[in-house]
Formats: structure tokens, sequence, C-alpha cells
């Protein structure tokens, strides 16, 4: 269920979808209008002959305006998204285009301007005029109008958007913020129960223990991007076996490499391990889903590039710091889970390949450190952001981290 989840989502992000389904849902209300238009005659005199049409070369004419214009503005839409994402490529970096491509706004845009075009076509398509018979969708061709005037506001909003999108402080926010609303799901705590941290030493002990150990392979090369540890904790009870990890979400695969270890007493048939093996998610490109190092390595490349020679921007390497710092900060307070899954019967079913609080410090300063070695500014910034993360820091491995970068 959780990897269904997992792919709706992916969905959901993707730049058709959501288009797509406004189009369809316009396809239906035309067809549905044009049937209540049909069974429902409705009163022309008093303020309805200011609302509706009342001859069809006026209907065709609104229409046909409406679809036209409709039409052209989203040609323009399109036009501006481009623009927006070449700005964030070559600004930015080629990465961040995935986080303008996933603004819901701008799919909603889109789709809105196609819609209300294909709508228009159905419904002009519908009117019907001879000499004994005319029949014209008037409450059909009012949500049209409706509809020109909804988007005539959303183009002003979407123009308002785009202009505040590509403000390197709006997109650094962002990505901050996508940190901090991904803390809960970016680590594995629902793989079963967590092994007590005196028991870990009998782990080796335990892998011993069993008689045979199966491989898992990996089907393709690419990106490690979705482990569905629910199902891999049940397929582990279910077998009876002892499922250790080699990687985790954000790793780079290749074909044929052992992406875990299965360790058992009995033989394992070639379709149990291919259900294990479909419990790993793999793409070919890095997604945020589970690895909370994803948007990390997204903010530092924007300082990186701002550090470089050809940019000399420390400015936004600085915002950068900023926000990196108050994300660290907050993992301080995150209990990072065990590597060791037990079942509920207090048995280890999965090693995991976690990442921990030394992992995310490298992984956010560690290249910012490296570029801004010609700028003093950035360099006390680093300095400053070190000391703040130590105040909130309370275990002695996050202190220990800290004062590594530091002597770094």
């Amino acid at each position: 269920m959780k990897k269904i989840l997992f792919f709706y989502r992916k969905l959901m992000t993707t730049f058709w979808f959501i288009p797509v389904l406004i189009i369809a849902i316009s396809i239906f209300l035309a067809v549905i209008l044009v049937i209540l238009d049909q069974n429902i005659q409705l009163s022309q005199d008093g303020l309805g002959k200011y609302f509706f049409v009342n001859s069809a070369d006026s209907a065709r004419s609104i229409l046909s305006t409406i679809s036209g214009a409709m039409i052209g503005v989203a040609g323009t839409v399109f036009s501006v998204t481009l623009v927006a994402l070449t700005l964030a490529s070559s600004q930015f970096g080629p990465r961040l285009i995935k986080n303008f491509m996933y603004v819901r706004l701008n799919q909603i845009v889109l789709g809105s301007y196609v819609a209300t075009y294909v709508y228009c076509l159905f419904v002009l398509n519908a009117i019907k005029e001879s000499d004994s018979y005319t029949f014209m969708p008037i409450i059909s061709i009012l949500l049209a109008i409706v509809a020109a005037l909804v988007n005539i506001i959303l183009l002003i909003i979407f123009i308002h958007k785009i202009a505040t999108s590509i403000q390197a402080d709006n997109i650094i926010s962002d990505i901050s913020n996508n940190i901090q609303k991904q803390v809960d799901s970016l680590f594995p705590k629902e793989i079963g129960e967590e092994l007590e941290d005196e028991k870990i030493t009998i782990v080796k002990n335990i892998k011993s223990k069993y008689l045979n150990s199966f491989t898992v392979q990996a089907t393709k090369s690419g990106y490690l991007q979705y482990i569905d540890g629910g199902s891999l904790l049940k397929l582990a009870c279910s077998y009876n076996v002892l499922i250790e990890l080699n990687y985790r979400p954000g790793d780079h695969l290749v074909e044929g490499i052992e992406i875990a270890t299965v360790y058992t007493n009995d033989d394992l048939a070639e379709d149990e391990l291919k259900k294990i093996c479909n419990q790993f998610v793999i793409g070919k490109a890095k997604v945020d889903g589970q690895d909370v190092e994803f948007s990390i390595h997204q903010m530092v490349e924007i300082a990186s590039r701002a550090l470089s020679p050809g940019v000399n921007d420390p400015y936004t390497a600085i915002t950068c710091i900023d926000n990196l710092t108050a994300s660290m900060c907050l993992f301080t307070k995150i209990d990072f889970p065990s590597k060791y899954r037990v079942d509920e019967e207090k048995k280890l079913r999965i090693i995991a390949n976690t990442t921990d609080f030394d992992g995310l410090m490298n992984a956010s300063f560690n290249q910012i450190r490296q570029f801004s070695a010609g700028s003093t500014a950035v360099i006390i910034k680093l300095m400053e952001a070190l000391i703040t993360i130590n105040k909130f820091a309370k275990k002695e491995s996050h202190k220990k981290a800290i004062i590594h970068n530091k002597a770094c």
C-alpha cells in the first residue's frame, strides 16, 4: 500500500497529470451541462436577457472568442514556464528544475486554459440551428464565460508566482521548508520496532546462527528511490529470515550490485527473492521521498554556484548556510532510528542502512567549506553556524560531529 502511495505521489508531481485531469473534468462537465440544457428551459426574460445568449450566432461568437483566447494564453503560460525553468537551471542548477515543475499552481493554470479551450469546442459543437429547430446550451455558455473570467484572475496570480518563485531567497526558503515538512517521513521508523542499544552487540552472533545467506541484486542501474519498509518486514517475518540492507534511498546502484543480504536457515525460492527485490524502487534520478540529503544537496548546489568565480555571490551562499543551520538545529532534536529493526516478538528482522547526524553535517557543510576558501564572510558565517548548532546539540555524538566539522 505504501509503495502504491509512493507512485501516486510521484505521479502527482509530474507536469502533465494535473492538466490532463482538469481537461478530463472539463469534457465531463461539457457533456453533463449540455444534457442539462436539453432538459431545462430557462427563461431569457428579466435578468436572464443580460446573462444568457439569445441567438445561435452570438453563442458561436462568444465560444469562438473564448476558445481562441484561451489556447493563445495557454501558449504564453507555457512559454513563461519554460523561461522560468531555463533561468532556474542556469542560475541555481539543473536539479532545481523539479522544484518548479512540482508547483501545483503552474500545473493548474496550464490545465485550466487548455481545459477551457476543450470545453468551448465541445459546447460549440452542441449548438444546432435549422429552420424548424434551434438549440443553444445557455447554461454551458454561461459557465464558459465564468471560466474565462476565472482564468484572467489565474493569469495574474500565475505571473506573480513566477516573478517571486525565481528569487534566490524564496527558492532557498522553500527547500528549507521542504526539509522540515518531511522530517517525520525521511527516516525508516516504520520498519518494525528498534532493537535496544544494549542488545546491538550480539547482532554479529545472530547473523552467524543462520545457515544460509542469499543476495538480492539490483535489476537495473539507477538511484534507489524508495524502500517499502512495511512490506519488507512482513516478508522477513513470513519467510523467517533476517534482511540486511546495504544501501539507503539516494544511493546510486549499478545493475547486479548486491543491495541486500538475506540470512535464513532454509532455502529461498527465486520468486521469494524476487518479492523481496520488488520492495526496492530504482529510478533514473534522485527523489526526496526517503532521501534526507536530497534537499540538503539542492541547497548546497545553490551555495556552491554562488561561490564560483563566475558568479561571486556570497550573500546567496550565506542565505543557504542560514537555512542549513536551521535544518541542522532541527536534526539535533530528532532521535535518529536504530538500524536494527525487530518484529513484534522482538526478533531481529532487518538491519537497515540509515543516515546519522554526522553524515548530515558533512553533506551540509563540506562542499560549501571547500568552495568558500576565498570568501572571508562565508567562512565566518560557517563558524557562526557551527556555534549555533552546538548550542542546540545535547547528545555527545552530535557535539563530536560538530567539532569534527570545525576542525576540518
